[in-house]
């Protein structure tokens, strides 16, 4: 895989990076309540729930680091297939802009990987 596919690939790692860091330290913090559109008691409550994804989240974003680095094309489907996956089960049960944010790139990063 080459240029553009290894940068939506590590765009793809940076987004999960991010959304484990949003859901395992922010979550009940002003940032996360309000990206997340979340009261105080409402985060409380969930704080357990959302620092788990945000380690699925973080093993998503290691794995594809992983198998890009080392330049494994399977490994990097397997876990762009991942992705496609949660964003699109999230977008279909959470908010159809999760689609958009999370699937959305990862099949155009599968595509560009099943091209090339």
């Amino acid at each position: 895989m080459h240029g553009i596919g290894t940068a939506l690939c590590l765009f793809i790692v940076a987004e999960h990076v991010a959304f484990m860091v949003l859901e395992m330290v922010f979550w009940q913090k002003p940032l996360g309540r309000a990206l997340f559109k979340r009261s105080v008691e409402e985060a409380r409550t969930s704080a357990s729930l959302a620092a788990n994804q945000g380690l699925y989240n973080g093993f998503l974003a290691a794995g594809l680091a992983m198998a890009v680095f080392l330049g494994e094309g399977r490994f990097t489907a397997f876990f762009l297939a991942c992705v496609v996956v949660a964003g699109t089960f999230a977008g279909i049960t959470v908010s159809r802009g999760i689609f958009f944010v999370q699937a959305a790139p990862a099949l155009l990063a599968g595509l560009v990987l099943f091209v090339s």
